[in-house]
């Protein structure tokens, strides 16, 4: 019971919050860092703001909440992490988790399911798990993102065409046969209203204007949805889309132009409106969501991280950041946010900007918060078209086409494999299913590699030793590799022309040996005939001492363990010697 509390003690102290905050504080935090910081930070914010508002539609919730998540999480991560440069808010990867939740159990069930991922992370990050998520394989990364990816611009057809769609099902085959279904019914004012907007996006960086493209192509989807509107050509807008309902009755239309209020998110009503009784069978329903949540932000937040800090030349705290994103998503649902991670593109940006410390994502939510409470009115005429092109370029970039062709132009076989089944299962099921599969296979087809390399080699002997077969070993003795080996072995000192009375094998280049090497190398004693006897010469370390803790075993008594070659021979002569002298 001490050793636990003890183990449970040390796993906190392991974890230090508000350590990248000190990391900048102590390398001395100037007034020349602060204007850096201020710059980097409004340049964000004027990203973040079209993009939270977005994110939040694309995740069925009122467009409030994602500006919700970006001030309150922003900030609150930022002070806490362990990256100086993420950028933390609403992100595209958590669309396709987060709205079948919000389908099924509404804003409450999605806040719950926050809350619970929050639990997961900081669960993680005293456990230390940072660092595991670096053995997730490249194939997987690009394959899972990919997927997600494709799924969230398949679910931008209809706001960017207009399309008349009550209700999207829940499966991504059931999705495209309704979006196809559905055509007939496109708004034409909608469908410029989106192209202007993505044009102007995808064509701003020609300009070589410093000011990100985000804001002005949303301004002129804005201008030519009202242009449109003065003929009579209605275009889908954030007002007319979503209504709001305050603490003192006031019912208004897009978004509220008040502070984030605190709220409990076990008393938000679900999707029908009803009040969900969280009972073990309830969060049981949400846990899967909520652990892809978690799983899915600490991945992305921890990728955004090694980004950056290859942009920057620094070093993040990945166990800290995990920390951070967990209270974070603790913190965020009591008022109003959604869930969060670190966002590569609005944190490269930032980087980009200047940024000099997490001060500059404190600005960036200081910002948002600003533009909440005095351009709330404004922000209802922004059209869902716009949303849904901006978030076409999310999805683009998200799918990463050209690392995904230099991937495949580069890598074998068994990568490509892994890389297309992850997309599938991503686009097809979900995220989880995929980077179980995704991971499960690589690690199956990585063993298969490596037991391959395991070869054994015959080499000469002495002339004066005909009745002695020398093999040297190359490669891990494991599991996967063992058994081929030595019943080849076998093969060849039984089925022989001359008798062998001597088998030797080389283990120089026998770095590992596990206890699925140790059980065939036991097999091959029991099987050896029995005028035969085994030599094992150059051991290395680990070999020798997994086979010094398996001395129990009877038949690794049996074997004559010698330091070289030469005392090998020596051995072998005695023996040959003794019996020659009592025959």
């Amino acid at each position: 019971m001490l050793n636990k509390w003890f183990l449970t003690k040390n796993a906190f102290l392991a974890v230090k919050p508000f350590s990248a905050m000190k990391d900048s504080l102590r390398l001395g935090y100037t007034k020349q860092h602060l204007i850096k910081d201020i710059i980097a930070g409004l340049t964000v914010g004027i990203i973040a703001i079209p993009l939270s508002m977005a994110l939040a539609i694309a995740s069925g919730v009122p467009p409030q909440h994602g500006l919700y998540t970006a001030i309150i999480a922003g900030i609150v991560i930022a002070l806490t992490g362990g990256s100086r440069f993420n950028i933390s808010g609403p992100t595209a990867a958590f669309v396709v988790i987060l709205y079948p939740v919000t389908q099924q159990f509404g804003l409450g069930g999605l806040l719950m399911a926050t809350l619970l991922s929050g639990v997961i992370l900081v669960l993680m990050a005293l456990f230390r798990l940072g660092r595991l998520i670096e053995y997730i394989p490249l194939p997987v990364t690009l394959g899972f993102t990919c997927g997600i990816g494709i799924t969230i611009a398949t679910l931008q057809i209809k706001d960017f065409l207009g399309l008349t769609i009550p209700t999207m099902p829940a499966h991504y085959i059931d999705k495209v046969q309704t979006i196809f279904g559905a055509l007939p019914t496109i708004n034409w004012a909608d469908t410029m209203v989106g192209v202007v907007t993505l044009i102007v996006l995808t064509q701003w960086r020609r300009l070589r204007i410093a000011l990100p493209g985000h804001l002005p192509a949303v301004i002129v989807g804005t201008l030519l949805a009202l242009v449109l509107s003065h003929f009579d050509m209605k275009v889908a807008t954030i007002g007319s889309a979503f209504q709001y309902t305050l603490s003192d009755g006031t019912v208004g239309n897009g978004i509220p132009n008040v502070l984030p209020a605190f709220m409990l998110p076990w008393n938000i009503p679900n999707a029908q409106g009803e009040i969900i009784t969280w009972n073990l069978t309830a969060l049981q329903a949400i846990l899967p969501a909520a652990f892809s949540m978690a799983m899915l932000g600490a991945i992305e937040s921890l990728l955004c991280a090694v980004v950056l800090d290859n942009m920057t030349d620094t070093k993040h705290h990945s166990n800290n950041e995990l920390l951070a994103q967990g209270l974070g998503n603790l913190v965020s649902p009591f008022l109003g946010g959604i869930t969060a991670t670190a966002a590569i593109a609005r944190s490269a940006a930032n980087v980009k900007a200047g940024a000099t410390s997490p001060i500059a994502s404190i600005v960036h939510g200081l910002f948002v918060l600003f533009a909440l409470l005095i351009f709330a009115q404004w922000l209802s005429y922004l059209p869902l078209a716009s949303m849904a092109a901006l978030l076409l370029v999310v999805a683009w970039n998200m799918a990463d086409i050209y690392n995904i062709i230099a991937l495949i132009r580069r890598s074998g076989k068994n990568e490509i494999a892994v890389l297309v089944i992850c997309v599938l299962l991503t686009v097809i099921f979900d995220m989880v299913i995929a980077i179980s599969v995704g991971v499960l296979l690589a690690s199956l087809l990585f063993i298969r590699t490596i037991a391959e390399m395991t070869k054994t080699i015959e080499t000469p002997h002495p002339d004066d030793l005909n009745n002695v077969l020398v093999y040297r070993v190359s490669g891990p003795l494991f599991f996967a590799a063992a058994d081929n080996l030595f019943s080849e072995l076998h093969d060849k000192t039984v089925h022989t022309d001359h008798e062998i009375r001597h088998i030797v094998l080389q283990c120089e280049a026998v770095n590992v040996l596990d206890t699925g090497g140790i059980h065939a190398l036991t097999r091959f004693v029991q099987h050896m005939l029995p005028h035969q006897q085994l030599y094992m010469c150059n051991m290395q370390f680990q070999p020798l001492r997994m086979l010094v803790k398996s001395n129990t075993v009877p038949e690794l008594k049996k074997i004559n363990f010698s330091a070289d070659l030469t005392e090998t021979y020596g051995k072998i002569r005695l023996q040959e010697s003794e019996l020659n002298h009592h025959n």
